[in-house]
């Protein structure tokens, strides 16, 4: 079996997606962000997010029994780092509300 023939591929790179989304979110807040004393909590949930996301993105590699349950976990985690995302104006916060919410919709949608 080819890796394009695994199931949940499409769902493992969503969320895989999410998790460097987030990553990259975190460094540029980190390095570029006038504002961090106002984003403690968005700090917060992306690293919470970039987490959740790994182990979700494993445990669906594995075929793992607790599949379902990991990505409903996943799926409201991302969700609340979207809509804090969506809360800052700047274009990367935006971009990274649009992953992060479109991931939760996705882990939902599989957890169900």
């Amino acid at each position: 079996m080819n890796l394009h023939q695994m199931p949940h591929t499409n769902l493992t790179n969503t969320v895989q997606d999410c998790e460097v989304m987030c990553e990259h979110m975190i460094t540029h807040l980190l390095m570029h962000c006038q504002d961090l004393h106002l984003r403690h909590r968005q700090l917060q949930l992306l690293r919470d997010c970039a987490d959740i996301c790994t182990v979700t993105a494993k445990y669906l590699a594995r075929h793992s029994t607790y599949s379902k349950s990991i990505a409903g976990l996943c799926a409201s985690i991302c969700e609340a780092c979207g809509n804090e995302c969506a809360r800052f104006a700047d274009q990367e916060s935006q971009k990274c509300a649009h992953i992060c919410l479109h991931c939760a919709m996705e882990c939902r949608a599989f957890a169900m």
